[in-house]
């Protein structure tokens, strides 16, 4: 964080120079503008990851997208519809996928972070994860006109449709919703 907020106070003055860049030279109201500038994006890490909900290209392992809610729905009930239906998603998996669960583990007002977890059985879990599940993320940023998502693998290059396959599933429970 001090690197941070010294990096941030060296490019916002163009007095200061890189010798004058230790906590020592900086004064009080230096430290306090950088911190009130920073504050808002360590306060809420959402706001810069919500623009990286991007697949890198010519990866296997990574489905992006956008949904949409019904027209005139509003923010609150097309926020709570998603949710509903995410909470909807099966605890012991569907369709051979997802067989450790799932749980959410960021919830703000603009980004919900998913993890969800293979069963850890199969044989890729034991020879290449030492039998532990593999874990992947599902990412969804939230705007007035509805959700980008991306759901991605952390490990490996391919992820044999699993995180398409947990896409559909939430889809379907979109549509069934008006999405």
């Amino acid at each position: 964080l001090k690197v941070a907020v010294l990096m941030l106070a060296f490019v916002g003055s163009a007095a200061w120079t890189p010798m004058a860049m230790s906590a020592e030279s900086l004064s009080r109201r230096q430290m306090f503008k950088a911190a009130s500038i920073l504050a808002p994006i360590i306060a809420a890490p959402s706001i810069v990851r919500a623009k990286d909900l991007a697949c890198p290209a010519g990866v296997n392992n990574c489905v992006e997208g956008y949904w949409k809610p019904p027209s005139g729905m509003s923010s609150s009930d097309a926020v709570a519809s998603l949710k509903s239906v995410l909470e909807a998603y099966p605890q012991e998996g569907q369709a051979s996928v997802d067989g450790g669960g799932w749980k959410l583990v960021e919830d703000t007002s603009s980004y919900l972070r998913l993890e969800f977890k293979s069963s850890g059985k199969g044989n890729f879990a034991k020879f290449l994860n030492g039998g532990k599940p593999f874990v992947d993320d599902l990412e969804i940023a939230l705007d007035n006109n509805g959700a980008k998502f991306k759901s991605a693998s952390r490990a490996g290059d391919s992820d044999f449709g699993v995180n398409g396959k947990r896409v559909e599933f939430i889809k379907k429970g979109l549509v069934s919703k008006g999405w």
